[in-house]
């Protein structure tokens, strides 16, 4: 399956699980290359809390975000108001989320996510939207 198709997919199965959580949630897919403007993968609001989401799927190798992906999920997230989150997704695992500011940097200023950092300090799903699903 191509890389881009999969991560649609991947998205798309974000929002419907943010949408089953009770959240008001919309994709972005001009997010990429259909525009010039610095737009999240997803946004998900319940009325208190707003998130952007920059989500990233890998089969098990490390997923690397470009600094200015960082840049841009923290600049929209900024002017929105929402708080900016990378979605991590590893095949045969739940979704697990990270503040920017909580990857690791690597010394080229790009940000890398392994399936063990994922496992073991990401925030998993459930805890993520709070619990119990509020729908």
């Amino acid at each position: 399956m191509a890389a881009n198709r999969k991560g649609d997919r991947r998205e798309r199965e974000l929002v419907n699980r943010l949408d089953e959580a009770g959240f008001a949630v919309m994709r972005a897919p001009a997010s990429g290359s259909a525009t010039e403007r610095d737009l999240p993968d997803v946004l998900a609001g319940d009325g208190d809390t707003f998130y952007a989401i920059e989500a990233k799927s890998s089969s098990g190798r490390p997923i690397y975000l470009t600094g200015e992906e960082i840049e841009s999920l923290i600049y929209f997230a900024q002017n929105f108001g929402a708080k900016a989150r990378v979605g991590i997704r590893f095949d045969r695992e739940s979704w697990f989320f990270f503040h920017p500011g909580d990857l690791y940097v690597t010394d080229g200023g790009n940000y890398r996510v392994k399936k063990e950092t994922a496992l073991n300090d990401g925030e998993g799903f459930d805890s993520f939207v709070g619990g119990l699903s509020r729908s």
